[in-house]
């Protein structure tokens, strides 16, 4: 087993052949790999079924749902690569010019970032984003995944070296992090030198961990605490199928929503239908039923559970929703600014002046109106795929796509001049 040093300094080395190619060099790649990910698919999807059978029991049908691979996804991950390559290059565009009074010419140029590091947990999809994206930006890029789904992220990584090698490019830029343990991840955190920007991608925990102990620069993605309030002005029924798709169609990821704030004026009408739609209709189709985790005042117009003292701080990623009664939008931006890690957040309501404050107030990287939080994704805004989901405010905000994975120096043009 090749050390992590040994991958990282490989990469390093590699890195600057890939910053020097022209854009058609780099989509050629992206698409001979998206190619091999299709013809590859039946010894990938054996990989993959092995790890699902090894973390089945461990951690239970939702999250192995993270975990697992279809024909589906495999193709939609190549599609997703395939975007990414149709994408324009952010690579050496000139984002701002300006000619100085003394005939200098200063330009603000997008550069490689040089070789970008991801450590995330279960989902092997991010295996071939991450690559599509950091590649299409010009930089190397470090792939270190959880245990649970080494083998499938394994058997991406090797087709994915295999077709931007038949591009000509070194197999070197795409690095696959063969030690699972902790010390892999630390020495990633710690890489100075060798990694020059590292995105932790998983549960609280690998964030917070990334966060605190990097000496590289990091960026802080992922949790969500994704919040929809329903003002006493909304449409109920835009109101249930938002809540429905949001909580129910993937509660695995982090645009999932966790916590619902409903109007106090709406709340004896709309939490029986809300019951109604995400507890009877559900088991009565034979799915899985949310449990709704109940405050007092929402306790006492439908059963559920009562809500715990921890439970509008919880970030669920289960067939749970914590379900709170509020005075108004002023009370539930304040709610939300209280609990909320920052990624997304909805307000169902007709009323204009509501949405606009809603909007304003919220402090979060993705705001929606009358829509559901789970469009908070590099293919839904248009961007292929995404390395993640961004809460903080620098360098990156909300989902990271090839914009946010490039920097950018100054370029200076002049005729002599001395100062």
């Amino acid at each position: 087993m090749r050390t992590t040093l040994e991958i990282l300094k490989e990469a390093k080395t590699a890195a600057p052949s890939l910053a020097r190619c022209a854009s058609e060099t780099k989509n050629r790649a992206l698409l001979l790999a998206a190619r091999e990910l299709e013809e590859s698919a039946e010894a990938i999807l054996a990989a993959n079924r092995e790890d699902v059978e090894a973390a089945a029991e461990k951690l239970g049908p939702v999250m192995t749902d993270r975990l697992r691979l279809t024909e589906a996804r495999i193709r939609s991950m190549a599609d997703g690569m395939r975007e990414v390559a149709a994408l324009p290059d952010p690579v050496g565009r000139v984002l701002s010019s300006v000619t100085r009074p003394n005939g200098l010419t200063i330009e603000k140029t997008a550069v490689p970032m040089g070789v970008i590091g991801i450590i995330y947990e279960s989902r092997p999809n991010v295996t071939s984003d991450a690559a599509a994206l950091a590649l299409k930006a010009g930089s190397a890029v470090i792939l270190r995944g959880g245990r649970d789904a080494f083998r499938s992220n394994a058997a991406i990584s090797a087709v994915l070296k295999r077709g931007i090698e038949k591009a000509g490019l070194p197999g070197a830029l795409v690095g696959f992090i063969e030690d699972t343990s902790r010390e892999s991840a630390r020495e990633m955190m710690l890489a100075e030198g060798l990694v020059d920007l590292l995105i932790p991608r998983g549960g609280a925990g690998l964030i917070r961990t990334c966060v605190e102990n990097a000496r590289v620069p990091c960026i802080e993605t992922g949790t969500g605490i994704c919040h929809i309030y329903v003002d006493r002005d909304a449409d109920p029924d835009m109101a249930l199928a938002i809540v429905e798709n949001a909580k129910t169609s993937r509660p695995s990821v982090c645009n999932a929503a966790e916590v619902l704030l409903v109007h106090r004026a709406l709340a004896e009408t709309f939490l029986p239908k809300l019951r109604e739609r995400l507890v009877t209709e559900r088991q009565a189709r034979g799915l899985i039923p949310v449990e709704l985790r109940l405050d007092a005042e929402a306790a006492a117009i439908i059963p559920g559970t009562p809500a715990g003292e921890g439970d509008f701080d919880k970030e669920f990623l289960d067939y749970i929703l914590a379900v709170h009664v509020v005075g108004g939008v002023e009370e539930a931006a304040r709610h939300i600014a209280e609990h909320s890690t920052g990624h997304s957040e909805a307000i169902i309501t007709e009323n204009n002046e509501a949405a606009a404050f809603f909007t304003r107030e919220v402090d979060s990287a993705a705001v929606y109106v009358n829509a559901s939080t789970r469009f908070t994704d590099g293919g839904e805004f248009g961007l292929g795929c995404e390395m993640g989901i961004s809460t903080q405010k620098l360098h990156a905000r909300g989902p990271m796509g090839l914009a946010e994975l490039v920097t950018y120096k100054y370029i200076i043009r002049g005729s002599g001049q001395v100062r």
